[in-house]
Parts: structure tokens; sequence; C-alpha cells
């Protein structure tokens, strides 16, 4: 499937939209269905607590509390 017939998040608006209607820093995807980019936002959400959880645990890698 190209992307032009994919869906995507649109940042400002908050809405779903299939193809390339909105500019693209505008845009959040692409996603398969319509459903998946509606739930958009969450996985965002998810997946930047995941990358802050990753970075605490390369930031404490190596430490010892211990001396």
């Amino acid at each position: 499937m190209s992307d032009d017939k994919k869906y995507w998040y649109n940042l400002e608006t908050g809405k779903v939209e299939q193809g390339f209607e909105s500019p693209a820093i505008d845009r959040a995807g692409p996603f398969d269905t319509a459903e998946e980019a509606a739930a958009a936002p969450e996985l965002m959400k998810k997946r930047a607590q995941q990358w802050a959880e990753e970075e605490e645990a390369q930031d404490d890698w190596g430490s010892s509390s211990a001396r």
C-alpha cells in the first residue's frame, strides 16, 4: 500500500486524514487503518515514556552507588 493510501494523524487538528492532506510537519504516521491513526497520541505518549526509561537506564549504566 502506498503512503498516499495510508492514514495519518494531524497533530494540529487532531483529525485522521488519508493521504497527504496536510504538510508533513503536521502529520504523524503513516498508519494502515484510520483506527490506528486515531490512536496515535496514545502511541506517541507510550513510546516517549519508553524512550525516557531507556535513556535513564543508559545514563545509570556503569555507575556504582556502593563505595
